[in-house]
């Protein structure tokens, strides 16, 4: 059978749709292409937080706020649930209040240091003893990754037209041509999104390319009981070291030094913590970061040991009993950048290389890319 359109993503995570909707926003007849039945990669397996605290000044911090709007847009068009419930750094160490005055001086990104009374107005559910101070953002949204995407997909096929194959994996791109099991399409251009899957499409580009992979493993409590909410994102001292909007600090080392002499397994898995709560009032829990282009399939029990142990020192919550635990896998570059745009040949990009801030960046990484065709 064949078929025609303007332009073919291959890919419906986070990255894959936010390319589609900047495609179909000038106009462009899409078709999107996911080899599995729906998107279950990295977009379906995270926090479901839009963390625009983490992500450097500059044109990236614009491109998290880009992401922010689009996001708030798309959940009133859609009815897809979007929490703007903001976000709390919690600091129970003095280095670590040392990097948040450094950082909230330093930076244009919207923020506020709270004394340990003004952030307890803010959450309750964090144990204050021993806090030291907190980061206040008011800027971060949670959504539930694992409906987000299909939300998303099935609102950009209802309201932009775009087209949708699932269970559908692209045999072989040959402009004007894309070739399916049962279908053959005629395009003119081609996006790859395929996140993690660096062997199907053009593997010996990826194969060069400055990217490796990171396996996170997380976990899932059940519901907390009563309509309890934890309000803000809860965020430890540890994830400064794992996010660069922090990297210019100079007290980093300080915190750096202390977690690598105290806290070696945190070190050794990538592990720093961070907490949020989706609309069934379930709680995410995680991550650690392991990185190698071979992923160990098996889970380690003794990861899960460790971050429900820290979780256990500053998160307050009615219920912590454990439901879920998972793992999953995203492409990271090796050399320091935010995002891999490439051209293997005339009418097709690859967008890769977001890291763990897919559900943050990847409308305003979109939105550059397409802007540039």
């Amino acid at each position: 059978m064949h078929q025609q359109a303007d332009t073919a993503v291959i890919g419906a995570g986070i990255v894959g749709l936010a390319t589609a909707y900047h495609l179909a926003l000038k106009g462009k007849k899409v078709v999107v292409f996911e080899r599995n039945p729906r998107a279950v990669g990295a977009s379906f397996r995270n926090f479901g937080l839009v963390w625009t605290l983490g992500q450097k000044p500059g044109h990236i911090y614009e491109r998290a706020m880009y992401g922010r709007a689009t996001w708030q847009q798309i959940a009133r068009e859609s009815g897809l649930p979007c929490e703007e419930n903001g976000s709390l750094l919690l600091a129970y160490h003095a280095d670590e209040t040392g990097v948040l005055e450094e950082f909230a001086g330093s930076t244009g990104i919207t923020c506020e240091i709270l004394t340990p009374d003004a952030a307890r107005s803010r959450s309750s559910a964090f144990r204050p003893e021993g806090l030291k101070a907190a980061l206040w953002s008011p800027l971060e949204m949670s959504l539930n990754p694992r409906e987000a995407c299909a939300r998303l997909a099935a609102w950009l096929e209802s309201t932009h037209g775009v087209t949708f194959r699932f269970g559908t994996p692209v045999n072989g791109i040959q402009l004007p041509h894309i070739e399916t099991k049962d279908e053959k399409w005629k395009v003119d251009n081609v996006y790859v999104c395929s996140g993690y899957d660096f062997e199907t499409l053009y593997p010996e580009v990826f194969a060069a390319a400055p990217l490796t992979r990171c396996k996170l493993q997380m976990l899932r409590t059940v519901p907390q009981p009563d309509g309890w909410k934890l309000g803000p994102a809860l965020v430890t001292g540890m994830s400064m070291l794992h996010y660069a909007s922090f990297a210019h600090c100079p007290g980093l080392a300080a915190v750096k030094k202390r977690v690598e002499e105290t806290l070696p397994e945190y070190v050794r898995y990538g592990i720093h913590l961070m907490v949020t709560q989706n609309g069934a009032g379930e709680l995410s829990l995680g991550d650690s970061h392991e990185y190698g282009w071979e992923v160990d399939p098996f889970d380690k029990e003794r990861i899960s040991d460790l971050i429900l142990q820290y979780i256990n020192t500053f998160l307050y919550a009615p219920a912590l009993d454990i439901q879920e635990r998972w793992h999953g896998i995203y492409p990271k570059l090796t050399n320091g950048g935010h995002d891999l745009v490439l051209h293997p040949e005339p009418g097709v990009t690859i967008v890769n290389g977001l890291g763990g801030a897919g559900m943050t960046l990847s409308f305003g990484l979109a939105r550059d890319v397409i802007a540039l065709q």
